[in-house]
């Protein structure tokens, strides 16, 4: 696994963690890299320092950490990440049925409950046409975070 430092061509920087050199290239080149930030998938590796080995006395005193992701270094990120915790721990995360699922909701087909998901532009726009009150996260859905 390889960590990089990444920006978006907003000027928003954040982390991810990859498989390889060559699975962040290849994500990164079918679009499926994006900013938690903005959603832009026009992301690059920003200048990042290395992580170095403590020497072999230290190492052996120091207690082992799990490597984490940064933490949101803006108002505005820090904002984001607490609507994303609100949303993901009071709603059913539904992934590509969210369209049939808000549908069946609105019908009285199904009970009434909150969900989030995804939908194709032509499903959300449709929705949206249909009167069923959905709207756009500003933030991709975990399961579709690197």
């Amino acid at each position: 696994m390889i960590r990089y430092a990444l920006k978006c061509d907003n000027g928003h920087s954040f982390e991810s963690w990859f498989q390889s050199a060559t699975g962040f290239e290849s994500l990164c080149g079918a679009g499926h890299v994006t900013c938690p930030e903005c959603g832009s998938s026009k992301v690059e590796k920003a200048l990042m320092a290395p992580r170095v080995r403590p020497g072999r006395k230290a190492a052996a005193t120091a207690e082992p950490t799990p490597p984490a992701l940064s933490e949101p270094d803006t108002e505005k990120a820090r904002a984001l990440a607490e609507l994303r915790q609100k949303i993901e721990s009071n709603s059913d995360y539904v992934g590509m049925n969210f369209a049939a699922e808000a549908r069946a909701m609105h019908d009285g087909e199904a009970p009434h409950r909150s969900i989030y998901g995804e939908a194709k532009p032509d499903e959300a726009i449709k929705l949206l046409e249909d009167g069923v009150p959905v709207a756009p996260l500003p933030f991709t859905p975990k399961a579709r975070t690197n």
